[in-house]
């Protein structure tokens, strides 16, 4: 397996961020389930490879499991998201995360199969695909990737000072109807005296 090719960015490239480009692997395996036989799963991220081409093709089929290579995804470092990568890169297993959905590729295969659509090193970026119902995977970044992340995040990221928080007696007490509300200990306002 050859490693990946990390760029940084140049002032005539262009791209002006860093990069890396990948392939995606995805795999269908057999399961044992009457009701769905088959599903699929983010199976790995390699190195992209000019000899792959462009076009997403079949590795593997057998009566267990099919692998194809989804090809060509550049995965981008923006400075404005270093929060997301510190995120990702201080885990115990930083990862890629895969963002994938389910199509008709009638030139490809009979049935639908699962294309990747982005891939990602941002804990936020995976979040908010998590969070609009999005088919999301992870695979593990390699050290090589973990240690280009971790020059980005220590160039960008900028830990922001903890604010101390007011103590609640501090905070303006108010009614059900958010009117200020006033306490008090005079005997005038805790009503008749019973006998």
């Amino acid at each position: 397996m050859s490693d990946f090719l990390l760029h940084s960015p140049a002032p005539d490239a262009a791209f002006h961020r860093p990069f890396v480009r990948v392939a995606v692997v995805m795999r269908r395996e057999h399961i044992d389930n009457r009701w769905q036989p088959w599903r699929w799963v983010l199976a790995d991220i390699v190195p992209h490879e000019d000899g792959f081409g462009a076009l997403p093709r079949l590795l593997l089929k057998d009566e267990r499991e099919e692998r194809w290579l989804h090809p060509g995804f550049t995965v981008e470092l923006f400075a404005d998201d270093a929060e997301g990568y510190y995120l990702n890169v201080t885990t115990q297993q930083p990862c890629f995360w895969v963002v994938w959905r389910m199509e008709e590729e009638a030139a490809l295969a009979d049935e639908p199969i699962a294309v990747p659509q982005i891939v990602t090193l941002s804990y936020h970026a995976a979040g908010r695909w998590l969070d609009a119902q999005e088919n999301v995977e992870q695979v593990p970044a390699g050290p090589q990737v973990v240690q280009w992340l971790q020059a980005f995040v220590d160039e960008h990221h900028v830990l922001e000072a903890k604010r101390r928080q007011r103590p609640q007696s501090f905070k303006t007490l108010q009614d059900r109807f958010g009117n200020p509300a006033r306490v008090s200990t005079d005997k005038d306002f805790l009503g008749p005296r019973r006998g």
